[in-house]
């Protein structure tokens, strides 16, 4: 049983590769901290430095998505599923401009799916 902490939406994957082929390669990162909240953030891979103090929950459509520790610490039983809609994003997050933003929906794990988690160590960023 092969599972992931994280997906994307087809609407996601369709704004990922609108990014990918203006920017490069990209990164997702989501503090939990001020200014955008909660919300994931899609900068040019490397513009944000992760440290010690975050996580690489895993990729989506081939682009790494980190999280904060103390973040990952409430969101470490559920399945994130990246989605893009209409609207205006985080001021930091390059789909600013695009009319579409990222956000998070998210379920708690089945026990099946948790079996198999529990027992995968999740990858320091630092």
């Amino acid at each position: 049983m092969e599972i992931s902490r994280i997906t994307a939406t087809p609407a996601a994957m369709a704004l990922i590769d609108d990014l990918r082929a203006k920017h490069g390669d990209l990164m997702f990162h989501q503090s939990g901290g001020c200014c955008e909240g909660s919300a994931p953030m899609c900068m040019k891979n490397g513009e944000f430095l992760v440290g010690s103090s975050d996580v690489k929950v895993g990729e989506v459509h081939g682009v790494p998505f980190y999280m904060a520790k103390f973040q990952f610490q409430y969101w470490e039983h559920t399945h994130m599923t990246l989605d893009a809609i209409a609207g205006h994003g985080g001021q930091f997050s390059l789909e600013q401009g695009t009319g579409r933003h990222f956000l998070i929906r998210s379920r708690l794990f089945t026990d099946e799916e948790w079996a198999v988690l529990e027992k995968i160590p999740v990858e320091s960023a630092g």
